[in-house]
Order: C-alpha cells, then structure tokens, then sequence
C-alpha cells in the first residue's frame, strides 16, 4: 500500500456477501496481492469476500475497485455495487450514481430502505466475450463432471455480467460439496482463459431460482449479485423462467429482472453496515 497511516474502512454486506470498503477518493490505496490477501483473512485480518477501493472517476462519481479474498483482482462485483452505491448517495444526499468499474459503469439507484438497484449492463453471451477457450453455443456449452455416460453435472449456460460465469442446472438444492469440489475443478478450467465464477442453480417456480455459488477467487459466498443476474439470464435463454425471477442465494434473496426492451439486467438488494474500523 502506498500509504502508512490509519486507514479507516466500512464493512458491509449485501445479502451475506461481504466486503471491507475502502475510501480513496483522497488518497490512494494500492494493496499487493499478500496485503489485499491479509485483509480478507477471516482469522487474522478484517475477513471479507472482496476488499473494496473507491476511487475518483472523471466520468463517474467513483470508481470502485476489486480484489478477492485471494488477493487477484477483478473487474467488478454486482452486491459491491449496491454497497459502494448506498454508500456514495448517502454521502452525496442524492438518491443515483453512477459507478464505474473494470467491467464497465453502473447506475445505482434507491429501492427503499437500505435498498438499491442497480442497472448492471447487458449481459454479453457470445463466447469470446464470456470468454471461452474455444467457440461454442453459450445456451449450453460442452462441460460436465463426472463419468462421460453418466455426468453429475453438465452443459451449464455461460454469461457474462462484466465478469465470467457459469451456471449449472440441477432438480435439486445444491450441497456443499457438490459446490466445493466442482467449483473449486472448474473455477481453472482450461477453457476459461480468465477463471470462471461457478454458479449452482435449481429453478423452484417460472419466476423464482434457488442459487449457490463458487466464486473466483473467494470460494464459496453467501451470495453472489453477478452470479444472480447470470442464473436468471442463462434460465430464461433456456426457457426456464420468465424475464423477471427472485434469486434466493445463502444469504438472502436478490430480485432480478432482464429487460426486454432495454436488454440491460437491473439488480435489486438489501445493503448492510456490519461495523466501522481501521486498518
């Protein structure tokens, strides 16, 4: 990090999934991989999913950036964004912004009490966009786990939101170590040259999804706003769900609507202050 004094910081979450929020609006704040890493540590650091800067943006009201728990970073995080957006319209005394990202910019906007949707773009499905190693049909690429004959898994939609995914689906609630161990194979797959996030989906009802999910770089999460958007998305392409689902992850529920008209995926969620320290 480039500087040695106090560094205040915010932890929150956005239904489960958790952050230590950084300001560098004034100052920077550039974690090596090893520090990024000792801050998420659950024992011994502040303990999060994804560590959190906001940044000055000259085309936007911040820029948030992202490093998973494993130190690597990302290009964004869809519950990061609803946090950093609560966040800077509270600060701000408005009630949008606009966050850009890695991945690209996002409008924020409040849903309430400790409430805000955000608007995360277009979901990009062609393969070299996702991106995949090789050129397949993004409905239902060719991947499976388990025995060629009788796979326990297979054929998962590939979307993505700004970052990679893929989501599995399953006629039953996923286990934990159904998501542990094919996450953990397939997050370094060969044929995702950027990592994948590793979504686990059963669809309960045309306009409601039960979701886990392993994440780059993070493991298993509480919940996963991306991966949310991603499972409605590749569940309606598959003609699972209609345009608007609930998606009920570990931490809570996100609601998930892809508009026909706009093709942009709104996000809607809650957003939680845990506590405030220093680092």
């Amino acid at each position: 990090m480039t500087r040695t004094d106090p560094l205040a910081f915010v932890k929150m979450n956005g239904a489960g999934n958790d952050f230590v929020v950084v300001n560098a609006l004034s100052a920077p704040f550039a974690p090596t991989p090893d520090q990024a890493r000792a801050i998420a540590d659950r024992e011994t650091g502040q303990g999060c999913d994804q560590l959190i800067a906001i940044e000055p943006s000259a085309k936007a009201d911040a820029f948030m950036r992202v490093w998973n728990a494993d130190g690597g970073a990302v290009q964004t995080c869809g519950n990061a964004l609803r946090c950093v957006g609560w966040l800077l319209m509270q600060a701000n005394g408005t009630d949008r912004v606009v966050i850009d990202t890695a991945g690209g910019p996002t409008v924020a906007t409040r849903a309430g009490d400790r409430r805000v949707t955000v608007d995360m773009g277009a979901p990009r499905l062609a393969w070299d966009q996702i991106p995949l190693a090789e050129e397949m049909d993004t409905r239902g690429i060719e991947l499976q786990i388990g025995p060629i004959d009788a796979p326990v898994i297979h054929t998962p939609g590939a979307v993505s939101m700004g970052n990679p995914h893929v989501v599995f689906f399953m006629d039953h609630a996923p286990d934990d170590g159904l998501v542990r161990g094919a996450g953990s194979l397939i997050e370094h797959h060969p044929l995702f040259p950027e990592g994948v996030n590793v979504g686990f989906a059963h669809v309960l009802a045309p306009d409601r999804i039960r979701l886990r999910v392993w994440e780059r770089g993070a493991g298993l999460t509480r919940a996963c706003g991306t991966g949310a958007c991603a499972a409605l998305v590749a569940a309606h392409r598959r003609g699972l769900t209609g345009r608007e689902a609930t998606v009920q992850v570990d931490g809570g529920e996100l609601s998930i609507a892809w508009d026909a008209a706009t093709g942009h995926v709104r996000m809607t969620g809650p957003v939680e202050v845990e506590r405030t320290g220093v680092l």
